[in-house]
């Protein structure tokens, strides 16, 4: 995989995300993809799927790329992630560490700075 593959994959991810398009998002994950958030893994398409649902569109999330750094299949990427809470427009940054093979996110490890709990403070 080239590097500009891998980019390309991570910015459909995120433009699939901002489109809250949970078909699209699922047609860039590989069948066996572990994606890993918190203390919580998902393993395989249909598990991994589950997080990107209506409760999480309900919220009106919205990603923007800060920083991505592309080697081969690996890349990295500094987010910014806005949604509404309770009415309140909260933001978090968030780190992803990606793999991509043939296109498709194999393994993302995923980091929130603060406290992952919607319902709680930062």
């Amino acid at each position: 995989m080239t590097s500009a593959g891998a980019q390309d994959a991570i910015l459909e991810h995120v433009a699939a995300f901002n489109a809250h398009d949970s078909v699209r998002l699922r047609a860039g994950f590989a069948t066996d993809v572990v994606w890993t958030t918190g203390a919580d893994t998902f393993r395989g398409s249909d598990e991994v799927a589950e997080v990107f649902d209506p409760w999480l569109w309900a919220l009106t999330p919205a990603l923007e790329v800060l920083n991505l750094v592309v080697d081969g299949a690996s890349a990295s990427a500094e987010l910014r992630e806005t949604l509404v809470v309770d009415g309140a427009t909260r933001t978090f940054h968030i780190a992803g560490f990606f793999t991509v093979v043939d296109g498709l996110i194999t393994r993302a490890k995923i980091y929130r700075e603060g406290s992952a709990d919607l319902g709680g403070s930062d």
